[in-house]
């Protein structure tokens, strides 16, 4: 994978934080935010396919999936003391989110979350 694909990250950023810009709270998009980022980034390390997005809010809350084209569920990753920030994306999202989790799909999965309307 180039370095470039990796630009991609702050682009879809950019684009989550304008559909939410009349739809959310700021606390809870900054949050989105950072999960996205998260998740998108383990796409396009992990897979040389690239990957979907989707998002929507609904009056319950809002879900993001990150969808990928390789098979397999992602392998539990326990980061050590000095691995730096590597490893990190999917116990933030776990911390962060209300709900999360995988699906698996014929060709693929999609890793998604779900951020609570009515959050603290």
């Amino acid at each position: 994978m180039a370095h470039t694909d990796l630009a991609a990250v702050s682009e879809v950023r950019g684009a989550l934080r304008e559909f939410l810009r009349y739809r959310w709270r700021d606390e809870s998009a900054s949050v989105a935010e950072l999960l996205l980022s998260e998740l998108v980034t383990n796409a396009l390390i992990h897979t040389a396919y690239g990957a979907v997005v989707t998002a929507s809010v609904a009056p319950a809350g809002l879900r993001v999936e990150v969808r990928d084209f390789v098979s397999g569920l992602p392998l539990p990753y326990v980061p050590d003391a000095d691995d730096g920030t590597h490893g990190r994306g999917l116990f933030l999202v776990e911390s962060l989110a209300d709900s999360w989790g995988i699906s698996p799909h014929a060709l693929g999965k999609v890793v998604w979350f779900e951020l609570d309307a009515e959050r603290p």
